[in-house]
């Protein structure tokens, strides 16, 4: 989910900021035509509201606040007893602080900004990436799930271990072509949807791109997986999937399996080579016990 508010918030204060600056010119000018004159004093507050934007972006929040405080009482003060007021020198009352407020609040929007992106960015390297539309774990999610599978396996080998299978598209650039990036994109949803209706909610999915599906089952019997699989494979291609031109395409699904063996466990940090030997048995729909 993409949190879009700072974005908006930084493009409303730069679209401000830039009325301020054409809101003072044509002051400026106006002044300039009524009175044919640009005093010392016109110059003066004009350069201070440039300084003003530099206070607005490095002074605090909170300081800010006081320095606008003073800086209208002093100023409507002067403005009152010795100030020759026209339209110029009543416009840097309310522009000069505005120039400090609309800084400070575009200074505010971009550290909140950086702030949001280090959190999303921490929660990125802590948590896997799971895609929102199919709930499919990417590569790297794949290799946090199964190094903690490992461990648990090899901790408490007499009473847990865990099994692994991939489904491989066959002829995936023939498939990509025939359905196009959009219907491809639905098949994928599909065959999401459908392996979970076939697994346990315990259990793990995974994409690894290039077609292939890889589902984790934690606590499985070794017995049943080659039933497990061959289900899984046969409602995949049971898909009703057309193509482009309105035909219904015909899918080949190749299955893969490996069972958990302790000692391989230093293997299974090596997400590739688990990838590797799960796609070697895909070849022969082979379940396996090696890396």
């Amino acid at each position: 989910m993409r949190n879009k508010a700072p974005t908006y918030r930084m493009a409303w204060g730069y679209a401000i900021l830039i009325g301020l600056a054409i809101i003072q010119q044509l002051f400026i000018y106006l002044k300039v035509y009524m009175s044919q004159s640009y005093i010392t004093s016109d110059v003066i507050f004009s350069t201070a509201s440039l300084g003003a934007l530099i206070l607005g972006l490095f002074l605090p929040v909170g300081v800010s606040v006081v320095v606008i405080f003073v800086y209208l009482v002093s100023y409507f003060v002067w403005l009152v007893t010795y100030a020759d007021v026209n339209v110029l020198t009543f416009s840097w009352w309310l522009l000069i602080p505005a120039n400090v407020a609309v800084a400070a609040f575009i200074k505010a929007s971009f550290v909140r900004s950086a702030r949001v992106v280090e959190r999303l960015q921490d929660m990125q390297d802590r948590n896997p990436e799971v895609d929102l539309d199919t709930t499919l774990g990417n590569k790297g999610a794949l290799a946090d799930t199964l190094i903690k599978q490992s461990n648990l396996a090899r901790r408490y080998s007499e009473k847990y271990g865990f099994s692994m299978a991939m489904f491989k598209i066959e002829f995936l650039p023939l498939v990509m072509e025939s359905l196009g990036s959009v219907r491809y994109s639905q098949f994928l949803l599909e065959i999401s949807s459908t392996i979970q209706k076939q697994i346990r909610y315990e259990d793990y999915k995974f994409f690894v791109d290039r077609g292939r599906f890889v589902i984790l089952f934690p606590m499985s019997n070794v017995e049943y997986l080659p039933l497990v699989t061959e289900r899984i494979k046969k409602a995949v291609m049971d898909l009703e999937i057309i193509d482009k031109r309105g035909n219904e395409l015909q899918t080949v699904i190749r299955s893969g399996a490996l069972v958990f063996q302790k000692e391989q466990f230093s293997k299974y940090e090596h997400i590739d080579a688990v990838i590797a030997a799960l796609e070697r048995n895909t070849e022969t729909d082979l379940i396996g016990e090696y890396i």
